[in-house]
Formats: C-alpha cells, structure tokens, sequence
C-alpha cells in the first residue's frame, strides 16, 4: 500500500473506494511488525483497532463518517482513557496503540523508557529526543498517520525536531489534561505530531475546548482550526530572539538556516526584527526547579499503597498495613508496622534513575527553610520571564527561534550529564514556563543528513493564526 502524508489523501482514496480503514490498518500493523527494532511502540492495540476499522468503513459507506475517519493514529504511554482520546473516537479516528516514552515524561532523548529506548529512523544510533520519543518516531516511520504527545518543557517539539516532524504544543488551558499521568500539573500539554500543519490543526479542532474533568481548561470557544488555515494572510510582524541566534551551543547551520528564513520572510513582506531576551540563562533553571518540585507532589502517591509497583521485598507487617491502604492509629503503629519500608522500597525499585533525581530535586526546593529560596523565588522568575515574553508579543505576532541547539545526538552522549542534558530544552521551556503556544516545523537538514526544526511562538490562544503562518512558512 501506498504511503501516505495527510489525511486528505486518506479520505481521497477511502472516500472513492480505493482503500479500506481495514485495509489501512493492517498495513500500519504489519509496518509495526516489520520495525520492531526502532521500539516506537509498547503495546499494538490490533484486535480493538481493526474493529473500530470496520465500524469506520460502514460509516464511510453510510456517508456518516467523522472528521476523522481514516486517521490511524497511536498514543503516548502516559495518555489513558483521556478525554482528548474520547474526543478522537467520537470523530472515527482509530487509535493503533501506545508509544514509548521517557519514564513518566521525565527525559529529553527517551534513554529514560523503562522499556528500552526508541531509535530514531533516521539513523539508530541516535536518540528520537524525549519525552514523547516513540510518538515521533511512529510518525516518522510511517507507522501511523499521527501521534498524540505530552509537552512539559519541549517534549513534543524536541523529538518532533530530530525526527523531522510537526510537533505543536497547544496554549495551557487549551487542551484538557484529564488523562494524562500529571509530571507539572502547570506545565503539561498534550497536543499532536503529524506530518502537516492540516492534520495538527483538525486534531486540535477535535481535542481543544472546555472539560468539567479538567478545571484548568479555558471555556474559550474553539475555532474552526481546520477551515482558518489560509496561506494569504496578512503580513506579520515577527521578532526573532537575538540573544538565542547568538547562543554558543547553537549549532552554525541551525544559525545559518534561521537566517536564510528571516531573509526569505523579509523578502516576502513580513516584518522580522532581533529583540533582545535577556533572561536566557534563567529559563531552564527555573524550570526544573518548579517543574521538579511539582513533580514531587504529584509522584508522592506512587508509594506501593494504592498507585504503582509495591516492593516485594517488604515484611509480612508492612504487606498487611500496605493491603489496607496504610490506615493506621498512630505514629508508632506505622512505624512498628515498617509502613516507611513499603514507601522507601517501592519507590527506590519502582522509580528509575532520573525520575528519584528529580523528585528528590522537587523535594528539596520544597523543603522547609529552602522552599522561600528556590520555589518561591522561581515563580517570581517565572512571572519576569511571562512578562518579558508578553512585551514583545504586544508588538510582535511571532517569536521564530531554534527548536533544539543541534540534531539529534548518539546515545549515551549525554546520558552521564544531566546538565548537559537538561540544556537541550533550552529553546524548548519558554513555552512552558509562559503558557504560549509553540510550534516546531521540520524545515532544515542538516549536512550530517538528520532534520532539525524551528520553532514558533505566538499569543495565548492564538493557534489560528500560528497554524496559517506555519503553513505559509512551510512553503516558503
């Protein structure tokens, strides 16, 4: 069967008859089977997807298909019965299966999966960046039509950049969170990778809009963003942040490619001007000192009570108070009971090595007499580095940056350091810290012959007119 790029070639041929969803689904499952090597999937969901299959193909002969009829689509790991998945089956995607990931969204190279790494298709003996790893390299690979992702820091543009495809991340409070496993419950989003602009914005047509699950989500209405992408827009005012062109990790043809762009958008009519963004150097400290603390509270409850893995090394007095979900009369019953030996067992063999890194970060930055020192003082920062970002969106449509400093990296090259690993998200966490939507589009190659993305940032909510500009700089 042919390859497929969008989802308007899906339904050209499903619509006139010249392929099935059953015929599309078996193709991606015996694609999957064929790349087992990469490890882009953990689980092929292959009896439920080929009877939802069929379900589609009698709606599309009913001509009562969804929007999304012919979208064979795969998950993240930390995606469950989420409401953004409902959203999709209600419009007649098909959800193939679940994608490797960085243990608990914690990483930015997917070394961290507590099931091996994914490889990148484009060369295996380099990372598929993280978190949301498997997710581009299903998309990448041809295994699905799209993939959905979760962006903490970058993790669904970082990997969408090394594996050369779009990956969006949508502004906070855009996208219901119900579902997915919370890392920072202010910094979470879940949002698409796909190989076009068109797809990205009909899943987040789908997805987007108000939740009584979800009590973050905005109760803006959701445009129509599939009908408002328009290549003819209005010339845009776009700041591109000098300070991150002039970055010493920057690699010289990423730099050499984000010009070539800045003079073809002049060329084109649009207004591209350097600003200065003084603050670089603070944007990943100050996001993994709250993201990590964050990451604490929400990991506390996996402690082998009533979420995640239980230690079996642990006493028949500690097994008996764990069973009834540790209720206890006193202080000194717990401890008699060895309560603590179930905590500090199950989480020292249930966490891997970055994930107990982090929650002892988290833990840290809120500890008494250092929580004034580092939490509170990071979300005063983190309220300078919004305001900053705001002021130049007040006179700019776009912010154009980097996605990463360089392509994607040989495993193990930065696995010893986390600090070399954590500035990866460099160009990436702004987003996060702000809110803002943000967008890496697969428009450079590198001599070494691997994709890179760059980046755009827009307004809160402003995902129309970011979509219609990434598609005219697709173009381009």
């Amino acid at each position: 069967m042919k390859t497929y790029n969008s989802l308007s070639e899906v339904q050209s041929d499903l619509f006139s008859n010249n392929v099935s969803c059953v015929e599309l689904t078996k193709a991606y499952i015996n694609r999957i089977n064929d790349t087992k090597h990469l490890n882009a999937f953990l689980e092929v969901f292959e009896k439920s997807a080929l009877e939802k299959a069929v379900l589609v193909d009698e709606k599309v002969k009913n001509k009562t298909a969804g929007k999304l009829a012919g979208m064979v689509i795969a998950l993240k790991d930390s995606l469950f019965s989420a409401t953004v998945v409902e959203r999709l089956l209600n419009e007649d995607a098909i959800i193939i299966g679940r994608c490797n990931c960085d243990e608990f969204a914690m990483g930015s190279s997917n070394e961290n999966s507590a099931f091996g790494k994914a490889l990148n298709p484009h060369d295996i003996k380099r990372v598929p960046g993280g978190s949301s790893g498997g997710s581009a390299v299903a998309v990448a690979a041809d295994l699905c039509l799209a993939a959905l992702g979760t962006d903490t820091g970058g993790s669904i543009r970082q990997p969408a950049s090394f594996c050369g495809v779009v990956g969006l991340k949508p502004t906070y409070g855009r996208v219901s969170r119900h579902g997915a496993i919370a890392y920072a419950s202010s910094f979470d989003q879940i949002g698409p990778l796909t190989k076009n602009i068109e797809d990205a914005a009909l899943i987040m047509e789908v997805m987007s809009g108000k939740d009584e699950h979800d009590s973050t989500v905005s109760s803006k209405p959701v445009p129509v963003y599939s009908k408002e992408l328009n290549t003819n827009t209005p010339k845009f005012r776009i700041a591109y942040l000098k300070d991150c062109l002039e970055s010493n990790g920057l690699d010289a043809e990423i730099k050499i490619r984000i010009n070539e762009i800045i003079n073809k958008l002049k060329a084109a009519g649009h207004v591209v001007e350097a600003v200065d963004f003084p603050y670089l150097d603070y944007l990943v400290p100050t996001y993994y000192v709250l993201t990590t603390a964050e990451a604490s509270s929400n990991l506390a409850r996996y402690a082998g009570i009533t979420y995640g893995y239980r230690s079996v090394n642990i006493t028949a007095a500690a097994s008996k108070v764990a069973a009834t979900e540790g209720v206890v009369a006193n202080e000194s019953e717990a401890a008699s009971s060895g309560l603590d030996s179930v905590y500090k067992k199950s989480r020292s063999e249930g966490f891997g090595e970055e994930v107990k890194r982090r929650i002892m970060l988290g833990t840290f930055v809120l500890s008494s007499g250092y929580y004034d020192a580092y939490y509170s003082k990071g979300q005063r920062v983190r309220r300078v580095l919004k305001n900053k970002t705001n002021e130049i969106l007040n006179n700019y449509d776009f912010i154009l940056l980097p996605t990463t400093p360089g392509t994607a990296f040989e495993f193990g090259k930065k696995s010893a350091d986390p600090i070399a690993m954590y500035l990866e998200d460099i160009f990436t966490v702004q987003a996060n810290i702000t809110g803002l939507p943000a967008i890496s589009l697969p428009i450079g190659k590198h001599s070494n012959g691997l994709p890179f993305g760059v980046q755009l940032m827009a307004k809160s909510f402003a995902e129309s007119d970011l979509f219609s500009f990434s598609k005219q700089l697709m173009e381009l």
